[in-house]
């Protein structure tokens, strides 16, 4: 159970603005979109597209302490900015750029604080002081469930963690971790539903240049050693085999959707094209497949890429087809890639 109350002050405000709290803080002023991107509030305006722009080059976002208000405004500017572009690529990383901003400063704050965090997403959340006096906290096992569901790693098995009597016990880090899943959560949903509303041509304008710096960024290979261009000419014997039956509507296996899908976002290709891709299958479900695609190129759960199976477990699995001379030289698809793409520079 949840003990004291913390009153959050205007520059907690500024720097959680996705929380319920921060919208009541706004909603007196009966602001219109107009207003926001408008005269003396323009610069609201600047710094909503200071945020998304650097969110989508770097996944972060730098609070500015000095000037609250203008910060917690541009917040919901910058959701109509993200929604504005329609672009899936663009509000994940932006949700996740907020998210993961949220996590870093919220493991410098006190245990009240974050207990009134928690409190605006409705979680069970108390203090609890440990056996050797140490500060952590106890939440109560359906939020902790909630949240790790997409998390790998041993550490966020329930059956790893101190649990009794339906509470489990965390560190501050831990707590901010899965307070950083409900943040990226909620920031998605409130650009989902302002995706549909009608806006001025300011708003559009600053959003059709996010569109532009999103397609730059989603052209980057962000496999270490992987070639900037994509040379469909450079591809492994294996991955052409699948990417032609992919591209004429062939049923490929799990094992074959995955050791494409792994390299083609691993090379550079952004997941709205690999999934454009498979819209070719009839058994296409474009919600969950945008889950596995995302999942697998580190846009969800623990953020981590996956990269293509090793060529032996390609040849187990009856992947390895029309080897070639230079597969006798290699063990993975992706240095197969890089080595066939210097020779056709």
């Amino acid at each position: 159970m949840q003990t004291g109350y913390v009153m959050l002050a205007k520059s907690d405000l500024a720097k959680y603005p996705f929380l319920k709290k921060t919208a009541e803080y706004v909603a007196p002023l009966n602001l219109l979109i107009e207003d926001l991107t408008s005269g003396d509030l323009q610069p609201i305006l600047q710094r909503a597209e200071e945020k998304v722009t650097k969110a989508i080059s770097s996944v972060t976002i730098t609070r500015d302490s000095r000037q609250p208000d203008i910060e917690i405004l541009s917040y919901p500017v910058g959701l109509m900015i993200v929604a504005a572009t329609k672009d899936s690529f663009i509000k994940k990383r932006y949700a996740l750029s907020e998210a993961k901003e949220a996590f870093s400063d919220m493991q410098l704050e006190n245990t009240e604080k974050i207990v009134a965090i928690s409190s605006d997403f409705d979680w069970s959340l108390a203090p609890h002081k440990t056996l050797l006096g140490a500060m952590g906290f106890s939440l109560h096992f359906t939020d902790y469930l909630r949240n790790t569901s997409h998390l790998k790693g041993r550490k966020w098995r329930l059956i790893n963690r101190s649990f009794e009597t339906g509470q489990v016990y965390l560190n501050k880090h831990d707590v901010a971790r899965l307070l950083q899943e409900e943040i990226q959560r909620r920031v998605e949903k409130r650009i989902e539903t302002a995706e549909d509303v009608k806006y001025p041509t300011a708003i559009l304008e600053v959003a059709k240049r996010i569109k532009l710096l999103s397609e730059k960024m989603k052209g980057v290979a962000e496999f270490k050693g992987c070639p900037k261009i994509i040379k469909q000419e450079a591809f492994p014997p294996c991955i052409t085999n699948l990417y032609d039956g992919i591209s004429s509507g062939r049923h490929l296996s799990h094992i074959g959707r995955f050791t494409l899908t792994s390299f083609l976002v691993s090379i550079g290709m952004s997941s709205e094209k690999v999934n454009n891709l498979f819209k070719e299958f009839s058994d296409y479900n474009e919600r969950l497949t945008r889950y596995q695609i995302e999942h697998i190129a580190g846009e969800r759960g623990s953020r981590t890429r996956y990269t293509p199976p090793k060529c032996a477990t390609l040849q187990t699995h009856g992947i390895c087809e029309n080897r070639d001379d230079l597969c006798e030289k290699i063990y993975t698809p992706l240095f197969y890639y890089r080595k066939k793409h210097k020779r056709t520079k």
